[in-house]
């Protein structure tokens, strides 16, 4: 026993010292110049952790352990190389369902094989299980909405209902897991599968508008179900590291909730489906514009704001933006780009797609930095986003999104927004900007759009 000792205080000193540096790459993750160093800190702070842990004493199973790891490894990596930009948000909720997935399993097998009786322990297993099961649940569900398997948002009859009793009947099975010294089986497969089932009810009905805050909650989710689960095993790293993401995820949900002006509770409880109805009606008729003509009226302009969206990543136009950019900065046009907090399909969407195309990060501004510029700007170049840009959310309180600080694209002196048709985009609400006098219409796949814009600028260059 006492040869452990010193093995455990180095298991333990490592342990301290990962939680640093997850902290740290937390921290330089704050910045887009710092983004990048502080995911690769992170990424081998989780090496370190993970390779102390085989020197555990009386660890077992080392070869089931490696092949594990090693799975995993192939497939992410394998994953990460060839998933598309626009499928990021997809991709990051089911990355993060998987944690989730991994904590609520992690307590399922502490219970199988009868390790925890009772008190601190179990309260926080049967806590990290509930927790785990819902994030694990939900964002597979939030998967199929972004990758286009689950096409539209469906809500119960007496939605609100079904959730508090889902987890009525889910916290009252957890009760009596924790009440007995050993939990009968047919409690913990039902206390499950409830768990499993509020996920799914939860999440179905929220819309695309919402999508972006449910994303952040589930990642805080799954971070409290691992720190939950990191106090079961007695890990420190996991208990570090899940409330590390817990946390974090907490504040970017509140950050980006404030940012909808919508409570968490309207996110759970009164979503934005993807057939949002409501609002007054829009007066005034859509006036098209051609290629060539927003190429002369950006060409001669003296400031251009783009203001990027969902439609943009969707035809992967973020490069032929950038080079549109370019083109008009060599003409002495100013050009920025305006970023919502919720644009786009997770947080921080449309700052990774720019940020791929090579975009300069001191050319993109946060709502609170650019929306006093636009009264300024000759041109604002709106390239599929919708909600963020809808002056309704400003003047009509019976609209679904009244009260959301939105970009004040409306201000600029001409509007050019660039979308496929004359629908009303994925939250299903219609969009005053739309039919503003001082707006214009380009119809077109993003791509197709603004190669077109390109061309006619270089041709007015010549």
């Amino acid at each position: 026993m006492s040869a452990q000792f010193p093995v455990l205080g180095f298991i333990q000193a490592a342990y301290f010292a990962v939680a640093v540096v997850f902290i740290l790459g937390l921290k330089a993750m704050s910045s887009p110049v710092t983004a990048r160093r502080g995911v690769v800190w992170a990424g081998y702070a989780m090496i370190a952790a993970t390779l102390v842990t085989f020197a555990w004493p009386g660890m077992q199973n080392f070869g089931l352990m490696a092949l594990a790891i090693a799975l995993g490894t192939v497939v992410a990596w394998v994953s990460g190389k060839k998933v598309a930009m626009t499928d990021m948000p997809q991709m990051v909720a089911i990355y993060n369902g998987m944690g989730g997935g991994a904590a609520a399993a992690i307590a399922a097998l502490e219970f199988a094989r009868g390790e925890v009786h009772g008190g601190v322990a179990t309260t926080l297993a049967v806590c990290g299980a509930l927790i785990g099961s819902v994030a694990f649940s939900g964002s597979c569900v939030a998967f199929a909405k972004l990758q286009g398997i689950m096409k539209k948002a469906w809500r119960l009859p007496a939605q609100n209902a079904a959730n508090v009793l889902l987890a009525l009947a889910a916290v009252a099975l957890g009760y009596l897991i924790v009440a007995a010294d050993t939990p009968a089986p047919e409690h913990v497969l039902g206390f499950f599968a409830l768990a499993l089932a509020l996920g799914v009810v939860l999440t179905v009905p929220i819309g695309g508008a919402d999508m972006p805050v449910v994303i952040s909650l589930l990642n805080a989710f799954t971070g409290l179900a691992v720190g939950m689960e990191g106090y079961v095993l007695g890990n420190p790293a996991l208990i570090v590291a899940g409330i590390v993401v817990g946390a974090s995820g907490t504040l970017l949900t509140q950050l980006m909730a404030k940012a909808m002006n919508r409570p968490i509770s309207n996110v759970i409880f009164t979503p934005i489906s993807g057939a949002a109805s409501g609002g007054e009606a829009v007066e005034g008729e859509q006036k098209e514009v051609g290629a060539m003509d927003a190429a002369a009226v950006m060409r001669y302009a003296s400031k251009v704001i783009i203001v990027p969206g969902y439609g943009m990543a969707v035809a992967g136009a973020q490069h032929k933006v950038w080079e549109m950019t370019e083109l008009l900065e060599e003409a002495g046009v100013d050009v920025s780009f305006a970023i919502h907090p919720v644009a786009g399909r997770m947080p921080g969407h449309m700052n990774v797609l720019l940020a791929e195309a090579g975009v300069p990060y001191d050319k993109i501004f946060d709502l609170e930095e650019i929306n006093g510029d636009f009264p300024q700007a000759d041109v604002a170049l709106v390239i599929g986003a919708n909600d963020v840009v809808n002056p309704s959310a400003r003047t009509d309180k019976s609209s679904p999104i009244y009260g959301m600080p939105i970009l004040n694209a409306d201000l600029a002196q001409n509007v050019i927004v660039v979308k496929r048709g004359k629908g009303t985009g994925y939250s299903g609400i219609e969009n005053a900007l739309f039919y503003k006098d001082n707006t214009r219409l380009l119809y077109g796949s993003a791509q197709q759009a603004i190669g077109e814009v390109i061309q006619h600028v270089k041709a007015l260059s010549v």
